[in-house]
């Protein structure tokens, strides 16, 4: 090991980049929290990647429920 690192071209900065992944702050109840790192400690994954599954299916089930009301909408006026 050196006595000394120059670190004048150094960059700030996490140490891992994460493609495709924003930081964010966000606060969230505790019991949320805990209720996800319990998941978390049983499941063998990370707590935010639970989370950010939960985020993707709800946005998921959203546009699904919104296209089924838009289709039963027009079919109920074809049927008038």
């Amino acid at each position: 090991m050196r006595k000394e690192y120059d670190l004048a071209n150094a960059d700030r900065g996490p140490a891992v980049k994460h493609p495709g992944k924003t930081r964010i702050t966000i606060l969230l109840d505790g019991d949320v929290v805990a209720a996800f790192r319990a998941r978390a400690k049983d499941t063998g994954r990370g707590y935010q990647t639970a989370i950010n599954q939960v985020l993707r299916e709800y946005l998921a089930n959203d546009e699904l429920e919104s296209t089924l009301r838009r289709v039963v909408r027009e079919e109920l006026r074809n049927v008038s």
